[in-house]
């Protein structure tokens, strides 16, 4: 290709300023953070409704299902057990509380040993509301003192333990504004590439 036309094609595309696409990846990546921020923030407000309903011994099945339905359909809410989690999997203390007590009373001589091992399990580790660390030290706990541990590990993980997974991408403002960013950041350095290639080989 000779000179004149390269000439020619960079005259045309030089109207094209590359810091107009530099401009549009910035906004877009502010709206971005913006968005994703909402995301995660309306997230926590779901998570709370359903801790609240735990806590008040209410119906948490509805909040439950907001909780899920959002974190699943929109970024940056992830709730996973992983260990890319930002947040721990939702864990309903109250239920399970509720649940280890119900066990306990089956025998009603376990009744106060089961009140006494779950308020000594919980001093041991209040963040941890897993069965998996609680369950064993409460039977632990009841059968060192003289008690009959009930067949708390009977009660399923799901009742009191929920783990939803939000999608890489959702269409959303968060992500629709993430594509734009994508896009308008690899136009701004294709053409400012090209318009740098195209100047110094037409002139």
């Amino acid at each position: 290709m000779n000179k004149r036309r390269l000439h020619h094609i960079w005259t045309k595309f030089r109207a094209v300023k590359p810091w107009y696409f530099l401009a549009l990846a910035l906004l877009s990546g502010v709206i971005c953070i913006g968005a994703l921020r909402a995301n995660n923030q309306h997230m926590i407000k779901l998570r709370d409704a359903v801790y609240a309903a735990d806590k008040n011994g209410s119906d948490v099945q509805k909040p439950l299902r907001e909780l899920q339905d959002y974190v699943t359909h929109h970024m940056n809410t992830n709730l996973s057990a992983g260990n890319t989690s930002v947040y721990p999997p939702v864990q309903l203390k109250y239920t399970y509380e509720r649940l280890v007590q119900a066990a306990g009373q089956a025998d009603p001589a376990n009744s106060q040993l089961y009140s006494q091992a779950q308020a000594y399990c919980e001093q041991q580790n209040n963040t941890d509301f897993s069965g998996r660390n609680r369950v064993p030290c409460i039977e632990t706990y009841v059968e060192s003192h003289g008690g009959t541990a009930a067949p708390i590990t009977n009660i399923p993980a799901e009742l009191y333990k929920f783990d939803f997974i939000t999608p890489r991408w959702s269409p959303d403002l968060a992500g629709w504004s993430l594509l734009v960013f994508i896009l308008s950041s690899a136009l701004f350095v294709v053409s400012l590439v090209l318009n740098r290639w195209l100047k110094r080989h037409a002139n």
